[in-house]
């Protein structure tokens, strides 16, 4: 049995890029080599191991863009105007709006920031409910396995808490009324007829790119726990994940 499930492992690491099968041939050798027994590793030992990386990963990312400039600062989940929308704001930059513009943009971020610390709630609570099936599939994922995880099991139930307070933090800093005098000063120049702007619900924009922004900072930190060693802070996390 022991051999049949050493050949198994062997032929699904033959299929990994280098980074997973390093990471994952060092997990398998922990849990099969009979001349380490101190190391084997039982079901509970790694599914407890997986939840602490998900925990202390997902903890990370929502403490990050929860922060001033959490979203504004970081041109990776930077929150920024739609196409559409963006041609009409460059033009009005080089008209002598570039304030109102810019505007726009901080606010929609610092709405998302503000939403940003209600996800632990729901990361969590997915976390908790994790089965050992799910365990066993992120571990045997892709770098982005767990986030793939939290995005289907969460993301639903985030957009229904980040929306309100996305729209009453957009409200208090006035990024709709921001947004409605940009594009007010857009239709009177003299390009507004050549190009007209279509129609933004901007709550459900700002909310939904606050989720990609979330998401994206998640699988941001469970790549470096999967391929850091340092990123490994406790021992527990050293034990299932390898590592000093």
């Amino acid at each position: 049995m022991k051999r049949t499930l050493c050949l198994a492992v062997a032929a699904f690491l033959a299929l990994l890029s280098p980074c997973q099968a390093g990471f994952l041939s060092d997990f398998a050798d922990r849990i099969f080599t009979p001349a380490q027994p101190q190391v084997s590793l039982d079901n509970t030992t790694i599914v407890k191991g997986l939840k602490e990386a998900l925990a202390t990963g997902t903890e990370r990312a929502v403490a990050e863009v929860a922060r001033p400039d959490g979203y504004f600062g970081n041109e990776m989940i930077k929150i920024l105007l739609p196409d559409r929308v963006q041609k009409a704001a460059d033009l009005l930059g080089t008209l002598g709006y570039r304030q109102q513009v810019d505007t726009v943009v901080l606010t929609m971020n610092r709405a998302a920031e503000k939403a940003a610390p209600q996800a632990a709630r729901y990361f969590g609570d997915a976390i908790r409910q994790m089965s050992v099936e799910d365990a066993k599939g992120i571990l045997s994922g892709g770098d982005t396995a767990a986030t793939d995880y939290f995005d289907k099991k969460t993301r639903a139930q985030l957009f229904a808490a980040f929306k309100p307070t996305v729209v009453k933090s957009m409200d208090q800093v006035g990024t709709a009324r921001a947004y409605k005098e940009m594009l007010g000063t857009y239709d009177v120049t003299p390009f507004a007829a050549l190009a007209g702007v279509p129609s933004l619900d901007l709550d459900d924009y700002v909310t939904n790119k606050a989720l990609d922004g979330l998401f994206k900072m998640v699988a941001a930190e469970e790549k470096k726990i999967r391929t850091n060693p340092a990123a490994r802070t406790t021992d527990l996390l050293r034990t299932v994940f390898g590592g000093k």
